[in-house]
């Protein structure tokens, strides 16, 4: 503000001669004798409504320098508990307006996946359904792995990392191999249950919560799915392995740094579900979700 502070005299004297202003003397006094700093505390709201975006990207560069890297590479070895989240759009064929998203939360060690339909993109939003998804988790929450984008690079998001002692890090940008397993989670759980249409408004999200509600035990106990067990490198080329498909409930099982009586719950809530039963409840919950698309 130092600038502007010494443009002032120059500006004002100017506006005045040309019939932009018209100061009272006292006024006048006041506004040339104002401090850089009380000049920059003044037009503090003004800032805001003009450069919203760019304090918005002072925010998100700030909290992504506090934010660790964390590659595919840093995932070899890791226990249940640490999870990448991703955020897919029901926008349909424009992004314009507002419209649902979908928070997917994967669990890096079994693959356990868990959704929740959000009526728009809103940092508070996404730590109220964080807290709703720890709460049914099967493993306790430890870390959470997002990408870059500023509903994630926040301080709300942040700060609730830092009280619930959780580990926060983030993606490279451009590089959504970084988070290749909630992205496999994207297509293979959020797109085949809900498809590319727009869904938009609080009768939409809450179709879409009860289909993924409805959803959830049958992709956690019944659809597997293959996960890499290593990459190796021959010249140019890499070659992948992957484990044997199973399912996010059978990887937990067969895990040593799962607690015993946390797989027997497991266990007694898997023998009493019915597949066909919980196939017939998704079918239910789809038809719902498609009555609230818009009509084109």
């Amino acid at each position: 503000m130092d600038s502007l502070k010494a443009l002032l005299p120059t500006l004002v004297e100017s506006m005045e001669r040309h019939g932009h202003l018209n100061l009272d003397e006292t006024i006048r006094e006041r506004l040339l004798s104002l401090s850089a700093a009380t000049i920059d505390r003044r037009l503090g709201q003004v800032r805001v409504k003009a450069f919203g975006a760019r304090g918005k990207k002072r925010t998100i560069n700030r909290v992504r320098k506090l934010v660790a890297v964390k590659t595919f590479a840093d995932w070899e070895k890791t226990r249940p508990g640490f999870m990448e989240v991703d955020l897919v759009t029901h926008s349909g064929p424009s992004a314009s307006g507002s419209f649902v998203h979908t928070l997917v939360m994967t669990d890096v060690a079994s693959g356990w996946t868990e959704c929740i339909a959000l009526p728009v993109r809103e940092q508070s939003l996404i730590v109220e359904a964080i807290i709703a998804v720890s709460a049914r988790l099967p493993f306790p929450l430890l870390g959470l792995d997002t990408d870059n984008d500023s509903a994630f690079m926040n301080d709300t998001l942040w700060d609730y990392c830092q009280q619930k002692g959780l580990e926060f890090t983030r993606s490279r940008a451009y590089r959504k191999n970084d988070q290749a397993w909630v992205e496999q989670k994207n297509g293979a759980v959020v797109r085949k249950l809900v498809g590319y249409g727009r869904l938009e408004g609080l009768a939409a999200t809450a179709a879409l919560r009860r289909l993924y509600e409805a959803s959830r035990l049958y992709v956690n106990f019944f659809q597997p799915s293959f996960k890499l067990k290593f990459k190796e490198r021959e010249g140019a080329k890499v070659r992948k392995h992957y484990q044997s498909p199973e399912t996010p409930f059978r990887r937990l099982m067969q895990r040593d740094d799962v607690a015993g009586n946390t797989k027997q719950r497991l266990e007694e809530q898997f023998q009493k579900l019915d597949p066909m039963l919980l196939l017939k409840h998704i079918r239910d919950a789809q038809a719902a979700v498609i009555e609230v698309l818009p009509i084109v």
